[in-house]
C-alpha cells in the first residue's frame, strides 16, 4: 500500500495516521487478467486504483468491434466518470488486461470518506483535473495528427504501453484495426 501513499503525498499533506484511515475506506482486490470489474448495462459503482497491473474500459461498437477508451497502470485511476457520478448504468465495460491488484471505492464510501478526510476533496479534484486535461489532449490529437503521426506520438509518450499492452489492444485504443497497425509499425522499422 506504501505505491499509494507515495502517490498521494505528491498531491496532498497526509500523515501516517490519517493514511491508514484513508486507506481503511477501500477495498484491496486481486484481479486475474481479462477478468471484468464492470460490465456493459451494470450501474458504475466503484472507482479503481492500480497498485500494480493494468485495466482498461471499452465499449462494443455497432458493428461487434471492442473499442478501447482508456487505460489505467500502476498510480492511475479509472471508472465510467458519468456513471459512477450519477449511480447509473454504464454503457462501457472495465477489464484487467494483466493480473492486477487494485484498490476499490464506491461512491458512498467516497462521500464518507471525503467528509472524514477534507484533504481528499483537494485530492481527487487535483486527479479529476489532470484527467480531464489528458481527454482534451487526446480529442485534439484525433483531429489534427495522421494515423502514423498518433501512433509515433503515443509510443513516444508511453513507452510502457508498448511493452505490457498487446497490439491489438493498442489498435483498439488509438482507433485502427490490428492490421493497419502493423502496417504502421512495418513501415516505421524500414
Amino acid at each position: 500500500m506504501d505505491t499509494f501513499k507515495i502517490h498521494l503525498t505528491k498531491f496532498i499533506d497526509i500523515s501516517e495516521e490519517e493514511y491508514n484511515s484513508v486507506l481503511s475506506f477501500f477495498q484491496v482486490l486481486e484481479v486475474k487478467k481479462k477478468q471484468d470489474l464492470m460490465l456493459d448495462g451494470e450501474v458504475c459503482k466503484s472507482m479503481y486504483f492500480v497498485l500494480k497491473g493494468c485495466l482498461r474500459k471499452f465499449f462494443t461498437n455497432e458493428k461487434g468491434v471492442e473499442q478501447t477508451t482508456e487505460f489505467a497502470i500502476e498510480n492511475w485511476w479509472i471508472t465510467d466518470t458519468f456513471a459512477y457520478e450519477r449511480q447509473m448504468k454504464s454503457d462501457f465495460c472495465i477489464q484487467a488486461v494483466e493480473r492486477s491488484t487494485i484498490l476499490m471505492i464506491d461512491f458512498q464510501t467516497q462521500e464518507d470518506l471525503l467528509k472524514k478526510h477534507p484533504v481528499m476533496e483537494r485530492y481527487f479534484r487535483m486527479i479529476y483535473q489532470r484527467a480531464y486535461a489528458a481527454s482534451e489532449r487526446r480529442i485534439r490529437y484525433l483531429y489534427e495528427m495522421s494515423r502514423e503521426e498518433l501512433y509515433v506520438h503515443f509510443s513516444t509518450q508511453y513507452p510502457e504501453f508498448i511493452q505490457r499492452i498487446p497490439q491489438y489492444l493498442i489498435a483498439s485504443f488509438l482507433g485502427f484495426t490490428p492490421e493497419y497497425l502493423s502496417e504502421i509499425r512495418a513501415k516505421l522499422r524500414s
